[in-house]
């Protein structure tokens, strides 16, 4: 039983550890047209990198919920009710915005890439495609 418990709870967690479906940031493409398809490459390859970092780093676990207690004030002592956001919210909220540049980054480089016609642009897919 005890196992059964350490297994739903480690499940739980990794759950809360996954980025979700992240859409991109639009990029403009013609930020890119200046590029020549090897230095493409070389930024997709380092963008991709950057990506994958950023998917790896940990968020805190944060604790949010309602939390009543006691308040004192001049006229005397009173119940008091917060409600709270939890500590890991913007660090999650700035990595998602990290990850979602990023994306936006890479599909605008695929597509310039595409443009121009180089090769190892071909077999890549960017948002949306199937």
């Amino acid at each position: 039983m005890k196992k059964l418990l350490a297994v739903a709870a480690v499940a739980a967690l990794t759950g809360c550890a996954t980025t979700g479906n992240i859409a991109p940031q639009y990029i403009n493409p013609t930020n890119y047209q200046s590029y020549d398809c090897a230095m493409l490459q070389s930024e997709v390859a380092r963008v991709t990198k950057s990506a994958e970092a950023t998917q790896k780093q940990q968020t805190p676990l944060s604790a949010s919920g309602i939390g009543i207690g006691l308040t004192g004030g001049r006229h005397g002592i009173y119940p008091s009710i917060s409600f709270g956001m939890g500590t890991g919210s913007s660090q999650r909220a700035a990595k998602t915005n990290t990850l979602a540049r990023l994306y936006g980054e890479h599909d605008a480089m695929i597509i310039a890439a595409r443009q121009k016609g180089c090769g190892f642009a071909h077999g890549v897919k960017i948002y949306g495609e199937q």
